[in-house]
């Protein structure tokens, strides 16, 4: 098979501009020309751009998928590596969605917090200036500074 870069993008569901992009950066090897100077991909060059898809498709960055590639290439290699690579990348994955999730706690306690009235005031605004980060470090500031008897540092 000799695919056109059109073709190949066909085939594969990747933009012709992504293809160009991965043969740019070494994740596929540079196509051969047509007499005319049209890029031409044969079987094995579709069948990587594919992997390449799906692995992106799953996550992977373009520094995995290179790592992933050679694993892929390489008849030698042991099923292990190719795990460890997955599993890194799951707790990646994983890292990720508790970030989301923290970031998806803290905006709903703002917009519980929001009123949403005629008013001005709004937590939210006030959270993104960083004012309720400044009210709450002066808070705490404060609970230092009071002894349990409720003595200030001052008056020690």
């Amino acid at each position: 098979m000799r695919a056109t870069i059109g073709e190949a993008a066909r085939l594969t569901g990747l933009p012709a501009k992504t293809i160009r992009y991965y043969e740019s950066i070494g994740l596929v090897a540079p196509a051969g020309r047509s007499e005319g100077g049209y890029r031409l991909y044969d079987t094995r060059a579709v069948r990587t751009l594919q992997f390449i898809h799906r692995a992106r498709e799953l996550g992977f960055s373009v520094a995995q998928v290179r790592e992933l590639l050679a694993l892929w290439q390489d008849r030698d290699r042991s099923s292990g590596d190719v795990k460890a690579v997955a599993q890194a990348h799951i707790a990646e994955i994983d890292r990720r969605m508790q970030e989301l999730q923290a970031m998806r706690d803290t905006l709903g306690h703002l917009v519980d917090k929001c009123r949403g009235d005629h008013r001005p005031d709004c937590p939210i605004l006030a959270d993104l200036a960083g004012e309720a980060a400044e009210a709450r470090a002066g808070a705490a500031g404060h609970r230092r500074d009071t002894a349990v008897d409720g003595d200030t540092a001052e008056d020690r």
